[in-house]
């Protein structure tokens, strides 16, 4: 058998145990059974001298590791929040897979481009966002809240006539954070990446429901970001945006909008639900949670195209 037949034939096997691990997610256990976990332990070895085939290492993948699964793509399943995959969704993905592509500009595929294109400018008609928004797609809601929030830091010190990229942020004026006090913990990560420091965060109060209390909003200017929700992770409430970006916007501050759990709402009959966040500059969210599309499939939104790219590239 030639290499390229092997080949064919370990994509094939790949494919029948995918397959019959979807046809047992109705009668498996939604957590592992402890033995399944116990049995984890027969990974754990020395790194070998030699490799072995490729056909042992994906049935031992497949007998030991798929049983020790979280059922998480089945009807049973009630813990965070995570959508199961559509099988249009998974299908895309295999192929996308054998595509193999760096996405990273035309020149390298010009198929991934293209659709990264069109579907960035499907995805901000569908949310009802300015139609010059940029949007760049990333491995998690949080990974694209970093580059908001990175293009963000970087507009408001160009505004002041702070060169972020030659001078970084040494004897730079300082930009000042509001986050609502159930800003969900990803936001607080993104920020302790860029080095916004936790303990000089401002924290606008909430109400019972987790919205910001617009009556306690704190004082912003010109060097502020605030940051607002589109479903707290806990109520599913959002904050009052038709209130609090006009507020904002009148300060001069940039406003961004964590929406990994809301913001497809804005394509739904809930859509009032979010009235007035196509006022933000900036909005993250993500696709396995609305649209039940596989993990590392989000979206950084920035109404200032030149703004997200200048940061990013």
């Amino acid at each position: 058998m030639s290499s390229h037949d092997e080949e064919r034939q370990l994509l094939a096997e790949a494919d029948r145990r995918a397959l019959h691990y979807l046809d047992s997610i109705a009668t498996r256990p939604v957590f592992p059974p402890l033995a399944a976990i116990a049995a984890l332990r027969a990974f754990d070895e020395a790194l070998p001298e030699d490799g072995s085939p490729s056909s042992q290492v994906l049935q031992r993948l497949d007998d030991i590791g798929s049983a020790a699964t979280v059922a998480s793509n089945g009807p049973r399943y009630f813990g965070f929040v995570i959508g199961a995959t559509l099988p249009a969704a998974a299908a895309a993905e295999r192929l996308v897979l054998a595509w193999d592509q760096c996405a990273s500009s035309f020149d390298n595929s010009p198929v991934a481009d293209t659709l990264e294109r069109i579907a960035g400018r499907w995805i901000v008609e569908l949310l009802g966002l300015p139609s010059s928004s940029a949007v760049g797609f990333g491995p998690s809601a949080t990974a694209s809240t970093l580059a908001c929030l990175s293009a963000a830091r970087r507009a408001l010190l160009a505004r002041r006539g702070w060169d972020f990229d030659g001078d970084g942020l040494a004897g730079a004026p300082e930009v000042r954070v509001v986050i609502s006090a159930s800003c969900h913990v990803t936001v607080q990560k993104a920020l302790r990446i860029l080095g916004f420091g936790i303990k000089r965060l401002i924290v606008a109060p909430t109400d019972a429901q987790g919205r910001i209390d617009p009556t306690q909003l704190p004082e912003l200017d010109e060097l502020s970001i605030l940051c607002l929700q589109a479903g707290e992770v806990n109520t599913g409430e959002f904050d009052p945006f038709a209130e609090l970006i006009p507020r904002a916007k009148a300060a001069g501050a940039w406003v961004h909008v964590d929406g990994a759990f809301g913001l497809w709402a804005r394509a739904s009959s809930s859509a009032a639900l979010a009235d007035g966040v196509e006022l933000a500059d900036s909005w993250s969210t993500d696709g396995h949670k609305w649209l039940n599309t596989p993990y590392d499939g989000a979206m950084a939104i920035c109404r200032d195209a030149d703004a997200l790219a200048s940061a990013m590239n």
